[in-house]
């Protein structure tokens, strides 16, 4: 057998016993710095995507795009990038343009825990995407309202939903308050302004409603708000906003996206509850990366770093 003959079967025998993730090449991050942690908010066109990483290089990943072959690969290498000491999912909701990508990254890497919504989603894909959880046996858990996830430099408290009686699954959303050393984050899933409103109203009572143990959560002022429902005109509430009031806006949307995220109204609000705020979005910047340090962030596109 000639060499060239005998070197063409092994790498066709490599690319059938291989995942196709293996021969994708990592993005290329700078080292984090001593205790620094990052979020990052991935560009998946009109879908969701955000990584969360700690100070130790452990990393969760919030939700997974559409499942589309080029977004796909987009978060394996990504996450390769990241080189994530272990790994963690988070499923806000059970909309395809969040779970889309979660089965890629259960059959590329080891997942420790896979946290799923409560209200789940009709249908094969989804069927299919606990089944290959169950598989790969990583820890499925249910997430609600105290739910909370701690890592090195900080921690994520779910303050949304409540219970199991939800009936909406947009509004069912896992509504994450994230706080490292003092800089705070919140992301919303696909709620409602009607959800945004009940949180308001449930806040006014006492501001530790939200607390689970001794990861507090308060609202007033946050730092980065990731917005509801990709900049929806049913969303971003101005009530929502008044109480937030965030120095900054990212929101997850596609370019040209038929439904023209983010709205206008939804961009005059952020407006109005912050005239002096920033707004990012990954259909103008791509992937938009937040380095948070010593109580201090910065905000850039990933290409800046």
């Amino acid at each position: 057998m000639g060499a060239a003959l005998l070197l063409g079967l092994t790498l066709a025998l490599l690319f059938a016993l291989l995942p196709f993730s293996v021969f994708l090449p990592a993005y290329a991050f700078p080292a984090r710095e001593e205790g620094e942690t990052r979020l990052h908010f991935l560009d998946v066109g009109q879908g969701d995507c955000t990584a969360v990483e700690f100070a130790d290089g452990e990393v969760l990943v919030v939700d997974a795009g559409d499942g589309s072959f080029f977004h796909n690969n987009k978060i394996l290498r990504y996450i390769k990038g990241l080189r994530p000491t272990r790994l963690s999912l988070l499923l806000t909701h059970a909309d395809a343009d969040h779970y889309g990508g979660f089965r890629a990254l259960l059959r590329s890497f080891d997942v420790e825990t896979f946290y799923l919504p409560l209200y789940p989603a009709e249908g094969e894909e989804y069927s299919a995407l606990l089944e290959q959880a169950e598989r790969e046996g990583c820890a499925a858990v249910h997430i609600t309202r105290y739910g909370k996830i701690e890592g090195e430099g900080g921690y994520a408290v779910c303050i949304s939903p409540r219970s199991e009686e939800e009936t909406d699954d947009n509004d069912a959303s896992t509504v994450l308050y994230l706080n490292f050393g003092g800089v705070t984050a919140l992301l919303c899933g696909d709620i409602s302004s009607a959800r945004e409103k009940l949180l308001v109203r449930e806040y006014a009572l006492t501001p530790d409603i939200f607390d689970s143990g001794d990861c507090t959560v308060r609202a007033e002022e946050i730092d980065i708000l990731k917005a509801p429902h990709h900049g929806s005109s049913d969303a971003s509430s101005q009530e929502f906003l008044e109480l937030l009031r965030p120095e900054n806006y990212i929101v997850s949307c596609g370019r040209d996206n038929g439904y023209r995220f983010p709205a206008g109204e939804a961009l005059a609000r952020f407006r109005a509850a912050s005239p002096d705020g920033n707004i990012y979005r990954t259909d103008e910047l791509g992937d938009i990366v937040v380095r948070i340090a010593n109580g201090s962030y910065t905000i850039s596109a990933r290409e800046e770093l």
